[in-house]
């Protein structure tokens, strides 16, 4: 029974650490279409805001995650429980990698800016799309199922990341 509790858990911690890995991916996406519209962005400008993005949402995230335990427990997260909330929130931080790979690859003149900008954003969009479909496997809906699951998932994350990047958030 025991060893099932404990699988239960690390189920949770996963899908926990899924959520955010999509929320920083609609994030990233929001943040990379912005400076892609600016028009007027370097790749140093751009790798700045990309990583003030990344940490800003991370700290916010160990921040609320940490306040939310002392109200629930009468005691800051220590130990295992610390572990637990690095652990989920660390997609905020891994957000970061791709787009910021993409805007050296500009800075080394390999392609422009706009160019490196809107693939970090095809890219997490696709990501989307994978774990859409993947979700949809998982379900046992078959491939159509799994592809339409995609595709909604792409769709609805981009959508949100081109209002948040409209609304300049």
């Amino acid at each position: 029974m025991k060893e099932h509790v404990a699988g239960a858990v690390d189920a949770r911690t996963a899908a926990a650490q899924l959520k955010e890995r999509l929320y920083a991916t609609i994030i990233m996406i929001s943040v990379v279409i912005g400076l892609a519209g600016s028009g007027h962005v370097e790749a140093l400008g751009a790798a700045a805001t990309v990583m003030t993005a990344s940490v800003g949402l991370w700290l916010a995230s160990l921040v609320a995650d940490q306040q939310a335990h002392r109200v629930m427990h009468g005691a800051l997260a220590r130990g295992r429980e610390l572990r637990t909330i690095l652990f989920v929130s660390s997609p905020l931080l891994l957000s970061a990698v791709g787009p910021l790979v993409l805007i050296g690859v500009s800075a080394l003149g390999a392609m422009s800016l706009d160019t490196a900008l809107l693939t970090a954003a095809g890219v997490n969009i696709a990501t989307l799309f994978a774990w859409g479909c993947y979700g949809g496997i998982r379900m046992g809906g078959g491939t159509a199922f799994a592809l339409l699951a995609g595709v909604i998932d792409a769709a609805i994350g981009t959508a949100v990341a081109v209002v948040k990047a409209a609304a300049g958030h």
